[in-house]
């Protein structure tokens, strides 16, 4: 059913007590369907939990457009190579693929087209046409393959002319965006030669990075690394096909646990535990600074809320839920600064400006930082939120209505980007409380 636009939030008449499922991670979906691909030359893969959404879509859509046959069955889905075993790595040889607003697809395409023969080209939206991938780019180039700019830029659209990869040795900034070295190192066990990888500064989102290395030794890659400085990565290799069951998403997973922070609930969230590979696991550990309950169980979690006060943090590892700690800031005993998360104006919006404006629209005291914020509690009131195509302020932004008649969310249909059913699953709390 359409959601109404703009969704008005009805506030919880008493605290919710829930167990909440909340569906696959898009960050190891994606990077499962990759590395699906890329095994699949001898038998098929198969992965249970996969995410359904936008953006899992259009990682489909691309990899089908590059020669890979996908059979899709719910959240079961089977990856095969649809050609002869001498088709090579990537069988498409010319591809237009379009990624829409999908960072995680453009990113990691551009790296893994290297490893085909022929000429790929990838676009997006307006939003993607402003979203940095040059030093990628550059990256590329430095390992021989002919990678660059349509429009000289350093901007999407993309063109990759690969003959395969070579193999050396390449100096990435880590700055920019932790997607940018997960997709080189997917790529560089099917070079020709040996591949190492020196990141160059601070790296931003370091648990992506090593979820990435993780999935990579599951299906069968070596990987050597130093201090997460330094990888090599030995040319030649074959990923091996496998089964594997996608984790419940740790940042969906956020905003049920921030909902009870907010609220003085309890929620359990399952199927998610310490061993996670995601990092956003450790959301729950921002919460517990700053009050709440929490109580890991043999595989789940549950985060009971209480009285919350502010907090001094820096989110640099776990920057997706920046705008679920901002809404929960809202409402703790004294001011909350957000640290080192300057990358995120480069995601589906400016995060930072967004949330500033958004969460004075409803009478918060915030201040922008360089690379964070300052909230200072006030009494919020009812407003239009409005939410720039961008999923994540959408769904974090929703909570402050759990407590504060009037808040309305404009577009709320963006939330399918990774959780179509993100609106369904919050109005559970209500049901939970006997409402």
């Amino acid at each position: 059913m359409p959601l109404s636009d703009p969704l008005e939030i009805v506030p919880l008449s008493q605290p919710p007590a829930a167990t909440v499922q909340v569906p696959g991670s898009k960050s190891i979906t994606n990077r499962a369907l990759l590395l699906a691909a890329l095994a699949s030359r001898h038998h098929s893969c198969n992965l249970r939990n996969v995410l359904q959404s936008e953006d899992t879509d259009i990682m489909t859509s691309c990899l089908r457009s590059l020669g890979f046959q996908i059979r899709a069955s719910g959240e079961q889905v089977t990856v095969n190579l649809c050609c002869s075993g001498d088709c090579g790595v990537i069988p498409a040889k010319v591809a237009d693929l379009f990624v829409a607003n999908s960072g995680t697809t453009m990113r990691f395409l551009t790296a893994f087209v290297s490893l085909g023969s022929g000429r790929y080209r990838l676009d997006g939206v307006a939003r993607m046409r402003k979203r940095p991938i040059g030093d990628l780019l550059q990256a590329l180039r430095q390992l021989g393959v002919r990678a660059f700019s349509e429009n000289n830029d350093g901007f999407p659209p993309v063109v990759v002319e690969a003959s395969g990869l070579d193999g050396g040795t390449v100096q990435i900034r880590g700055d920019a965006s932790s997607q940018f070295l997960s997709g080189l190192l997917m790529a560089a066990p099917l070079a020709r030669g040996d591949v190492t990888i020196e990141v160059d500064g601070p790296l931003v989102s370091e648990p992506y990075v090593g979820m990435t290395t993780a999935m990579m030794r599951r299906f069968g890659a070596v990987i050597e690394e130093t201090s997460g400085r330094r990888f090599f990565v030995p040319g030649g290799q074959t990923y091996q096909a496998r089964d594997y069951v996608i984790e419940p998403d740790a940042s969906a997973a956020s905003y049920f646990f921030a909902a009870v922070a907010i609220t003085g609930g309890r929620v359990t969230v399952a199927d998610l535990g310490r061993e996670s590979l995601q990092g956003d696991i450790r959301f729950v550990d921002v919460l517990e600074q700053m009050g709440a309950m929490v109580t890991w169980g043999e595989n789940c979690v549950t985060v009971q809320g209480g009285s919350i006060k502010g907090i001094d943090v820096d989110m640099n590892a776990i920057s997706d839920t920046v705008m679920t700690l901002a809404a929960v800031a809202c409402f703790a005993q004294g001011p909350t600064t957000i640290r080192n998360v300057a990358h995120i104006r480069h995601k589906e919006t400016d995060r930072l400006k967004a949330l500033t404006t958004e969460l004075q629209r409803a009478g918060a005291g915030v201040e922008e930082l360089p690379d964070g914020l300052v909230i200072r509690p006030a009494p919020l009131h009812g407003a239009t939120i409005e939410t720039y195509n961008d999923h994540r302020i959408a769904m974090s932004l929703a909570l402050l209505g759990l407590r504060v008649p009037g808040i309305r969310i404009s577009d709320p249909g963006c939330v399918a980007k990774t959780y179509p059913g993100y609106f369904t699953d919050l109005e559970k709390l209500r049901t939970s409380t006997g409402e």
